[in-house]
């Protein structure tokens, strides 16, 4: 539950104008929900917002520790994971993930938007899964306190996800194969599929959209 202090500074950050065009945009268009069969396993992740020095908003971002026979092991990511039978929701499972890789309790310092459109997976090779990516604010002085699931953890500015020259294309490897996906560069770090189609979904709802359609092509 907010405390005044934390609703205060949540009520101030959601007045930047990328938020508020982000807010209003999904009450125009509400994130969609993938019907789907009831064996396929959903998860949930978090595009987690605090507000810089400066009143900038930046993204949370991770990269995941390597883990053998995990298809998303070293991948940078946003938080999040599969549903747990407990689970109440998928938004619940997003703060539960949330809390678990990078200590930061949203129900308490943090506030959810809402949700983008569900995911999944494109490739035959990754296991069936739905994935709904939330968006939460959270107070600017949170500390990120990595668990062993996650090699590191790095705030993009908004103004370097908008630069249009950091989104293109590229190889990468994949279970001995080669993939040629769209990518978003981040200095030495690569972002590429179900993360990189969310902040896709992400930017156009702030009416920032990245040029062309997400790509995800394999090669032997």
């Amino acid at each position: 539950m907010e405390t005044d202090h934390v609703t205060s500074e949540l009520d101030r950050f959601e007045q930047h104008p990328l938020i508020r065009h982000f807010i209003n945009s999904l009450r125009e268009r509400p994130g969609r929900i993938m019907e789907t069969d009831v064996a396929v396993r959903r998860a949930a992740i978090l595009l987690l917002l605090r507000a810089r020095p400066d009143g900038e908003p930046e993204l949370l971002l991770i990269k995941r520790a390597e883990a053998e026979g995990d298809p998303w092991s070293g991948h940078i990511a946003c938080p999040g994971g599969r549903m747990d039978p407990g689970d109440r929701d998928l938004e619940m499972t997003a703060l539960r993930e949330t809390s678990e890789e990078t200590g930061i309790d949203v129900a308490r310092d943090g506030r959810v938007l809402g949700h983008l459109d569900d995911l999944a997976p494109r490739s035959p090779l990754l296991p069936p899964l739905v994935i709904r990516p939330y968006v939460a604010l959270v107070t600017a002085n949170v500390d990120v306190v990595p668990s062993p699931e996650v090699a590191s953890a790095f705030w993009v500015p908004l103004s370097a996800l908008r630069e249009q020259a950091a989104w293109g294309t590229g190889l990468v490897n994949m279970h001995g194969g080669r993939r040629r996906v769209s990518l978003f560069q981040h200095g030495e770090h690569t972002v590429w599929g179900l993360t990189e189609r969310a902040l896709r979904q992400f930017l156009d709802y702030m009416g920032c959209g990245v040029d062309g359609d997400s790509i995800d092509e394999v090669h032997g």
